[in-house]
């Protein structure tokens, strides 16, 4: 399989280009591959014309949504449950609205039709290479649901079952919206082709163009008698259940789409997509931080001093920690590989960081006091000035990093 080419390259933009900028490169691109423009030339030349208006609506695809841009400059091509680009099957078809690549000339005009308007046959249509209009895909509508999920799900990933309501295919009729999914006569403006032929103005000249019938919508046939059930839509509401699962590694306001677990279409076609958004539940003792975990360590000022050992929670357990003696406020105590995986990559585990803080009594009894103000003029507790600095330092780094929202 050829490499991806980066989607900027595609579209012959920098990567900080405007929306607007992409839109034009895109339509420009969209343009100069159409298929139209190469019905009269060799097979090769028409499959080579095709792909190169695929990998256009691809890149535009992306690069169109802010959501998936910023997804797509973070992490290229391997980003979303099968990345960008598909690849490896599974339920997911990626964050590409076209499922990964494997999309159709359809997929393209229903999608985007709105950049081409009236340069060519308008969307939703397009003239194969054997000469005849294909009548778009009837899609239904697209689902989205909220999924929370907790530090465990995410660490190891999760199988979710749910009860899902939506619209399905009528079983009365099949989904074809007639009575007992026969009751259809012949329409009567295309004949039952499904086709009809007109004259058009383009920049390319005068064409004859054959397009989808208006009137049928290219079925070449129309209902005659509904469907008592649904009433002649072909879809009816049901409560459904949908298995899938929550990948390791996923982050909250990540959206995993379930290819064909949408809503039915009226009249049959393809189903919708469910979008499925993570919520992530916050954890009462791990702060999530990208693939680490921050565990803020309070100790008492005899561990600190002395050292010792703490019990540091785990997402799944527990751990202890030695404690060395003279520990300071502001240390950091690293558990390599105890934090969450890489999202496609279960063997790349973050880190937990432990943050000391080390807690300073409010309330000491007279015989605390008089503790303490014996140590009070020693030289080992009294801190100098290169003590001073060392921990000033570090404190001063965990007050940016946390003003940082890092």
């Amino acid at each position: 399989m050829a490499e991806k080419r980066d989607y900027y390259e595609v579209l012959g933009v920098a990567k900080n280009a405007t929306a607007d900028e992409i839109k034009k490169a895109y339509r420009k691109k969209a343009i100069q591959y159409h298929p139209d423009k190469y019905s009269d030339k060799p097979e090769s030349e028409q499959k080579a014309a095709e792909e190169k208006f695929k990998e256009a609506a691809e890149a535009y695809d992306v690069l169109s949504d802010d959501k998936k841009r910023q997804l797509y400059d973070a992490y290229g091509h391997n980003m979303g449950p099968q990345g960008f680009g598909g690849g490896g099957g599974g339920s997911y078809g990626g964050f590409g609205g076209f499922g990964g690549g494997g999309f159709t000339m359809e997929d393209i005009f229903t999608h985007f039709g709105d950049i081409f308007g009236d340069a060519f046959q308008g969307a939703g249509q397009y003239r194969s290479s054997g000469g005849r209009t294909r009548r778009p895909v009837n899609k239904g509508t697209d689902l989205r649901i909220t999924v929370k999920v907790n530090l465990k799900d995410i660490a190891g990933g999760v199988d979710k079952k749910l009860k899902i309501p939506k619209f399905v295919a009528c079983q009365q009729c099949n989904g074809t919206g007639a009575k007992n999914g026969t009751a259809f006569r012949t329409c009567q403006r295309c004949g039952g082709t499904g086709y009809v032929t007109q004259m058009r103005q383009t920049f390319l000249g005068a064409q004859q163009i054959q397009s989808i019938c208006p009137e049928c919508n290219g079925e070449g046939k129309i209902i005659s008698e509904e469907c008592p059930h649904c009433h002649g839509t072909g879809v009816e509401k049901k409560e459904t259940i949908v298995e899938f699962r929550i990948p390791a590694g996923v982050q909250d306001g990540q959206t995993l789409v379930l290819k064909g677990e949408g809503n039915a279409p009226r009249h049959g076609g393809v189903n919708g997509d469910l979008l499925i958004v993570i919520q992530e539940e916050k954890n009462s003792e791990l702060i999530r931080d990208g693939q680490d975990l921050i565990y803020n360590l309070m100790l008492d000022f005899p561990t600190a001093a002395l050292g010792g050992s703490a019990e540091i929670p785990l997402v799944d357990g527990k751990a202890r920690v030695k404690i060395a003696a003279g520990t300071q406020p502001g240390k950091v105590l690293r558990l390599r590989g105890k934090g969450l995986p890489a999202f496609q990559n279960e063997h790349v585990k973050g880190d937990i960081l432990v943050n000391v803080m080390v807690y300073v009594p409010e309330n000491l009894s007279e015989g605390e006091k008089s503790a303490i103000e014996s140590l009070k003029d020693s030289s080992n507790i009294v801190p100098t000035e290169s003590t001073s600095k060392r921990i000033f330092s570090r404190l001063r780094h965990i007050f940016n990093k946390e003003n940082r929202g890092e």
